[in-house]
């Protein structure tokens, strides 16, 4: 449990650390274009890796895939402190996400394993809510002081303290366990070379969509996205060995839960990669004080966690803390979708703290609601893909908010400017790096003075124009929040269950983890 604490560390600094330095990032290697992909890419590549190695760790066993993404991602993260582009950081972010994929498929799921009964599964899981919290608590001001003292290719080598740690403990002791021992396993690759096909296709269309528009090419592509889809739906339906198992789509109770992770992805990583880009970009806060406000959110994901772990025990109705979650999701998106620069500190702090409840008593209670509902055959992948189709989520709100604004924000520069004028700098201008980058800011002002013009005052009409351009992502966050609040009423009523191991099974098991140990 300590080595997956310092995994769980290590994912969670990730996130909140890189979406905290990314405007600044940004800003140094010039290419806005490309601040969605930093997400996406991840996004992407952990996609297609979760629901693979969840079913090979079902298989096999999940030690040697958990040791070897942890070895991947520390290596990923090196790569991206030492990139020198934005394309570099794009692909050393892709097999970041690799890694990343191979550890949420695997590591979580050995929670389960350890501990069958589901209360004490709550109390255990406390330990990595705690990791979490710890990892939430530092990772955005952390990241905002060390983008701002040091750099921020410092941001990227915290993971490696942290993953060399969590990998000495798992090597140690984490017990070798295989649910599924027949001797003929097949992996079912060509599912997963049209999962990837298919999440990949889809990807490319919500990213290119607002810029192509209905063209020819979007039109092929969106088809091929069906198409590969179809695909697998009737391969997957005839495979022996599947890699998506259909029963788990056509259990009622975990097709509620994977919509609702999805939700939970789209809102998630929406408002922790564009609210920093919102206090930054928009309302012109320095990194540092961006790690601040952004803390409060992330902290209290641990809270409502450790909150949700007490309090859900007790519940007859335990989906009722899903309701609470997504209540507060709507509430907190409501509140960021209004606030400007205007908006008082203890208001924005409030907006923090009720998004990260509501992210804090929906996420774990989706994993243990998933397990519940899965059975011990289907653990490991019903366990991976909630993370992946919450991935999936991910993506599609990084990329449909950042198209969003991207549209909004170049719409209103270009209204914002007098006609006739800024012709020769408007693309400077329409570049929201300019709001960031104090270098850039300055040469832009010294060049409006040149032609008589001032420049501050466009810079701020820029700021006019993106804090516009976020609101307008984040009224698509409330949209998927208010949805999500009235999914749950899908969602069958679900009882945890108590494991009461027979003397005999229990020394049998830890014979078997002894020898799994050795």
């Amino acid at each position: 449990m300590l080595g997956l604490c310092f995994v769980t560390m290590m994912v969670a600094v990730d996130q909140t650390v890189v979406g905290t330095a990314l405007p600044t990032v940004v800003a140094e290697l010039n290419g806005f274009e490309y601040y969605a992909w930093v997400a996406t890419a991840y996004l992407l590549a952990s996609v297609i890796t979760v629901p693979v190695f969840g079913r090979l760790g079902d298989y096999y066993g999940r030690k040697p895939f958990v040791l070897a993404s942890v070895i991947v991602f520390i290596c990923a993260s090196v790569f991206c402190g030492l990139s020198n582009s934005m394309f570099q950081l794009v692909l050393a972010r892709a097999l970041q996400g690799v890694g990343g994929g191979m550890l949420v498929g695997t590591a979580f799921a050995c929670v389960p394993d350890l501990f069958p009964d589901s209360h004490t599964r709550l109390r255990w899981q406390m330990l990595l809510s705690a990791a979490f919290g710890i990892a939430n608590g530092f990772g955005p001001t952390l990241g905002g002081i060390l983008t701002q003292q040091v750099g921020w290719r410092s941001v990227f080598f915290v993971n490696l303290p942290l993953g060399l740690v969590s990998l000495y403990f798992l090597w140690r002791y984490l017990p070798r366990i295989r649910h599924i021992k027949a001797s003929n396993i097949r992996l079912d690759w060509q599912g997963a070379v049209l999962l990837a096909l298919g999440l990949g296709s889809l990807q490319f269309f919500v990213q290119f969509l607002p810029q192509q528009g209905a063209s020819l090419g979007m039109f092929a592509l969106g088809g091929l996205t069906v198409l590969v889809f179809t695909g697998l739906y009737h391969w997957e339906k005839r495979c022996p060995h599947p890699l998506l198992p259909l029963e788990m789509f056509h259990n009622k109770s975990l097709a509620a839960l994977f919509c609702l992770s999805l939700f939970i992805g789209f809102i998630m990583f929406a408002l922790l990669f564009y609210v920093p880009l919102l206090l930054q970009g928009g309302f012109g806060l320095s990194p540092q004080e961006v790690g601040l406000l952004i803390t409060p959110m992330v902290v209290c994901v641990t809270v409502g966690s450790v909150v949700n772990a007490r309090i859900i025990v007790k519940l007859s109705h335990p989906n009722h803390m899903l309701y609470a979650g997504y209540a507060l999701l709507v509430l907190a998106s409501i509140g960021m979708a209004l606030m400007d620069r205007d908006t008082s500190r203890l208001l924005v702090f409030g907006y923090m703290v009720m998004a990260g409840l509501g992210l804090g008593f929906v996420m774990p209670n989706l994993t243990v609601f998933a397990q519940e509902t899965a059975g011990r055959s289907l653990l490991g992948i019903s366990t991976a893909m909630l993370q992946s189709v919450r991935m999936i989520g991910g993506m599609l709100g990084t990329a449909i908010v950042g198209a969003l604004v991207g549209h909004y924000y170049v719409a209103g520069v270009e209204k914002a400017v007098p006609e006739g004028q800024g012709t020769a700098w408007l693309s400077l201008l329409q570049d929201p790096q300019v709001l960031v980058n104090q270098a850039i800011q300055s040469d832009f002002i010294a060049a409006m003075q040149r032609v008589g013009l001032y420049g501050g005052a466009f810079i701020e009409q820029a700021r006019v124009s993106l804090v516009d351009a976020v609101h307008m992502g984040l009224a698509s966050v409330l949209l998927i929040a208010f949805v999500g609040l009235c999914w749950v009423y899908r969602v069958p009523t679900i009882h945890l269950s108590r494991v009461v191991p027979h003397p005999s099974s229990a020394a049998a098991s830890e014979q078997t983890g002894d020898q799994n140990n050795g």
